[in-house]
């Protein structure tokens, strides 16, 4: 155990500051923290982003402001790390249907069944998502690591659907341009609703796959 001081938010989830000891690494510490950072997620993933602050994270996780703050740096660091759990549950969905040697060979189809997971996933991991990236970008100030960390957890499952001969410099340029078009759709089919636009557009994100993966290095 030590004392840190830490940036906080006080129980309305205003900023404040506080000292609070907190665990280390212990296995036990760290099994607490994994408990209430998993009841605080599956809160974010019902009720989304919106009202979210620290008491009302003290209430999913059926604890008090104190205790959360014992075990994180304020409302900040919490809403940040739900939000990295919910991203990995995204990532996780998509490489339970795309592994490689059970799932789809080629590029476009390990994209195609990617995409499935994303379009059909349950509504409340995909509208709390969308919030973080608009969140990111009304106060990219405060809430710029919520967009930066997504490109850091996305990248490496792209990466991984690539042909394993292919460079690295070549698996970046597909896979960055794969994020790109894959998260447009996703805005574009919150919020327009053009379903049959964006199904259009991904079937052309698919040929181009296609073509890139028959053409030489």
């Amino acid at each position: 155990m030590d004392r840190a001081d830490t940036n906080t938010s006080g129980g309305d989830g205003s900023p404040g500051r506080a000292s609070y000891r907190r665990s280390t690494g212990s296995p036990r510490g760290e099994a607490r923290r994994r408990e209430l950072l998993e009841r605080v997620t599956d809160d974010l993933a019902v009720n989304g982003l919106v009202d979210f602050s620290l008491r009302r994270a003290a209430r999913a996780a059926g604890t008090t402001h104190k205790v959360l703050l014992y075990y994180f740096d304020g409302a900040d660091d919490l809403l940040r790390r739900a939000v990295f759990n919910l991203r990995e549950r995204r990532i996780g969905n998509a490489l339970a249907v795309t592994a490689k040697g059970t799932g789809p060979e080629t590029l476009a189809a390990r994209v195609r069944a990617a995409w499935q997971v994303l379009r059909d996933e349950e509504p409340g991991l995909r509208r709390v998502l969308d919030q973080a990236v608009g969140l990111a970008m009304y106060d990219s100030g405060r809430y710029a690591d919520l967009a930066r960390e997504a490109s850091h957890q996305y990248l490496p499952t792209l990466l991984s659907f690539c042909p394993d001969h292919w460079s690295d410099r070549r698996k970046l340029e597909v896979a960055e341009m794969v994020l790109a078009t894959l998260r447009g759709f996703l805005m574009d089919r919150l919020t327009s609703g053009d379903t049959e636009g964006i199904a259009a557009g991904f079937e052309a994100l698919v040929r181009a796959l296609a073509r890139e993966e028959a053409a030489e290095e």
